[in-house]
């Protein structure tokens, strides 16, 4: 095991965890290395050069916005959403940003942030670079990053061992492969949660890992209560209409009028457009595993607490602790990184996370939940990313809600089985990879393909 649970799960602000989140994380941290080093006294100006899909889709992203809060010291996980215009707006106002709140030095946005449309850094698509510099235009410290998916930041050295040691803590029960987790499973008459438990009480206690899990769900029920209630027009251009409120509020006229109706499936859209939506307007979500996807868990998760039967916290723990399993998975054996692997890397993993942690919920053997997690992903092979505008609007809101629902079904389906199947996840997780590499860039958050193109084509 390479990271924590609550690596996966991370609180933060939309629309994107790899072009907001991360970029945010890496201008925070490249600005406290900076202090660390006694260097932002001699500061006189600061160049932030952004590389291949962090450019090409920045702007819809909010990926300038994220470096110039990062800077400023911000984290995505504490930073006020509502803030975040009036803090954006005084820098472009007065032209100048306080570096980590205390360093004042001067800033012009188009100036200092530059966008290479047509370049990349060889390591990752998602490629940032900062430069701090001094009165006579001399780098004081220079640093790139990679925003490998999911909040997820890494350097040059990331790439050359293990990208994904976050840490030096040993865990009892190390896996990088689906078959390694069921050996330890079987051999120690775990379940996938219970072996993801004893793991995490390398870093905190049983009951701190429980609390951590409820607070994490606690940050996505309140994500989709908020998302029910926004109306309005979403931002970015394309006027995309807000519809969780209102599909909220014809479902209660439906049930008023017949208690006995319970629309399951558009409850579920429900919950997942909610969440996406509050994402897309840049409110705070949890990476599940990325933004871009994170409507599908607490969708499955809130139709497991309000249409099963028994639903309880313990399933909650036993849920989250099962998909953070299949997240790690995905990450070792793939990307979670859109840039990387198109949307299969992000909402056909949610998919897939979803499917295990709902099935392990509900009672199923680990064979049933790892062909649930199989299952989820190797229906959303192929899958592109290619957002409208550099937008996270269309198509992702939307699919949200099929991955919810297909999440869903993948659990029956794993459930009416005995666990036994043809294709194995790990090989359902090299497909994904192997699809991803394979596929052309411009369906890689790109937006020069698919959908984001087609809107602009001539119709036949």
């Amino acid at each position: 095991m390479s990271v924590s649970i609550f690596e996966l799960f991370k609180i933060g602000i939309g629309p994107s965890s790899s072009h907001t989140v991360g970029p945010m994380r890496a201008a925070r941290q490249f600005i406290q290395e900076a202090d660390g080093a006694r260097l932002l006294g001699k500061a006189a100006s600061i160049q932030v050069d952004l590389y291949g899909s962090l450019a090409l889709t920045g702007k819809g992203h909010g990926t300038d916005l994220a470096i110039i809060l990062g800077l400023q010291g911000e984290a995505p996980d504490t930073v006020d959403p509502d803030r975040v215009p009036f803090i954006v707006a005084e820098v472009r106002n007065s032209e100048q940003i306080q570096l980590l709140g205390r360093f004042a030095i001067p800033f012009i946005e188009d100036s200092n942030i530059s966008f290479y449309y047509k370049e990349t850094l060889p390591e990752h698509p998602n490629g940032m670079r900062f430069t701090l510099l001094d009165s006579a235009g001399k780098a004081l410290k220079t640093h790139e990053y990679f925003s490998i998916g999911g909040g997820f930041v890494v350097d040059k050295d990331g790439f050359k061992t293990d990208k994904l040691v976050t840490d030096t803590h040993k865990v009892p029960y190390p896996f990088k492969t689906a078959q390694a987790l069921l050996e330890h499973c079987h051999k120690n008459h775990k379940s996938i949660a219970e072996i993801m438990l004893e793991n995490e009480k390398a870093w905190r206690s049983e009951a701190e890992i429980r609390q951590g899990l409820l607070v994490i769900w606690q940050a996505m029920k309140d994500c989709i209560e908020r998302g029910t209630e926004g109306e309005g027009i979403l931002p970015g251009g394309l006027k995309v209409k807000r519809r969780a409120a209102n599909l909220k509020a014809k479902l209660l006229a439906k049930e008023a009028e017949d208690s006995s109706i319970k629309d399951e499936m558009n409850w579920i859209n429900l919950y997942a457009l909610a969440v996406n939506e509050e994402n897309a307007a840049g409110g705070r979500v949890v990476t599940a595993p990325t933004n871009g996807a994170a409507g599908i868990i607490p969708a499955v998760i809130n139709y497991y607490m309000n249409f099963v039967k028994g639903a309880n916290e313990d399933g909650i723990i036993t849920f989250l602790l099962t998909a953070g399993a299949m997240g790690i998975l995905f990450k070792e054996g793939a990307s979670i990184s859109a840039a990387e692997m198109g949307c299969q890397g992000e909402v056909g993993v949610a998919c897939s996370m979803a499917a295990a942690g709902l099935c392990a919920a509900l009672g199923g053997t680990v064979m049933q939940v790892e062909n649930a997690a199989e299952i989820g992903i190797e229906h959303h092979l192929g899958l592109t990313c290619d957002p409208i505008g550099g937008l996270v609007q269309i198509p992702c809101i939307e699919r949200n809600t099929m991955g919810s629902i297909q999440a869903i079904n993948c659990s029956k389906l794993a459930l009416m089985g005995d666990g036994v199947h043809f294709v194995s996840l790990d090989q359902a997780i090299a497909a994904m990879r192997q699809t991803g590499l394979d596929m052309k860039d411009k369906y890689k958050e790109t937006s020069q393909g698919g959908l984001a193109i087609a809107v602009n084509q001539p119709a036949c």
